[in-house]
């Protein structure tokens, strides 16, 4: 029985497992990148957390000591959210904000997305001109529209809760019709024409081939609207904040604050924490689908 013998070249194998072996170098620019990025995390995570520790702290310490971690003195426990809950009728702001905020999202994906197949695969010059007034609807500020659209509003008896859905429709529509416009204008024609040639109505085809492959889009319109329908402030205490039935959310948390500018911030606080628990949520649950749908949605055609 022979035995191999291996000969090795002294300092010859060595340099060929350096060679095999890469360490990932980061350039200059990267490490500034990564730091500014940190700094970026940075700046949106410390207010979160500067809610969530002062809803834990006596609403006399909170002012004194605003940036400190509740001690034994300052705690609260959940006092803060129990008068938070108890004055300011936020369950019932909960559900209304709830409400407006399903409803105006799933009505704005639905029919920009259609209004976007039908502009962008019939070429004619008035499908250009809804376009471009769709673009042009995301340069004007609100504050230019904020009286007529109230007026309006109140005309046309919108000063509801399912009002605002339809308020909300026309203000989103805009960003929404560029994103879903962008992304069909990278579908090839050749998947629709396949579904017609085996008997697809245009209207089938829409939803049973375009609409699955607008999944990563509808998401991203899904949650930039729902974050800002939300959190949203002014519109709703423009059109419906008068009424005491359909108060939202930051609404009541603003009605927290008394006439002579005295307020509890210790409930306001909680209140805060119940608001952005939710949408914080929806948001990491799609955000996967953000980058792919914005950069399909830049698409140019």
């Amino acid at each position: 029985m022979s035995t191999a013998v291996q000969t090795q070249v002294p300092g010859s194998a060595a340099p060929a497992r350096k060679a095999g072996r890469k360490t990932a170098q980061h350039t200059p620019g990267q490490k500034a990148l990564v730091g500014v990025l940190t700094v970026l995390a940075l700046v949106w995570v410390i207010p979160l957390a500067f809610i969530l520790t002062n809803s834990f702290k006596g609403k006399f310490y909170i002012s004194d000591s605003p940036f400190a971690l509740p001690t034994a003195k300052t705690f609260a426990g959940l006092d803060n959210y129990a008068t938070g809950l108890a004055l300011s009728g936020f369950a019932s702001a909960m559900g209304w904000s709830l409400f407006i905020t399903v409803g105006s999202v799933v009505v704005i994906v639905f029919l920009t997305a259609m209004t976007a197949y039908y502009i962008t695969r019939i070429k004619t010059w008035w499908t250009s001109a809804i376009y471009y007034a769709f673009a042009f609807s995301m340069i004007a500020p609100f504050q230019m529209v904020m009286f007529p659209t109230v007026k309006v509003a109140d005309l046309l008896g919108l000063a509801t809760p399912w009002g605002m859905i339809v308020l909300y429709l026309g203000f989103g529509g805009g960003l929404s019709v560029f994103l879903f416009a962008g992304f069909i204008k990278s579908i090839p024609m050749e998947i629709e024409e396949a579904a017609y040639m085996d008997g697809c109505s245009p209207l089938r085809t829409y939803f049973k081939v375009v609409m699955p492959l607008l999944k990563p889009t509808a998401v991203t319109v899904a949650i930039l609207n729902a974050m800002w329908v939300w959190n949203d402030f002014l519109l709703p205490n423009l059109v419906i904040g008068q009424d005491e039935r359909y108060k939202t959310i930051p609404i009541v948390i603003q009605s927290l604050v008394g006439s002579n500018g005295n307020r509890d911030l210790g409930a306001q606080m909680a209140m805060l924490v119940f608001a952005i628990v939710p949408i914080v949520a929806f948001y990491l649950f799609g955000q996967k689908h953000i980058i792919e749908g914005v950069a399909a949605g830049a698409v140019k055609g």
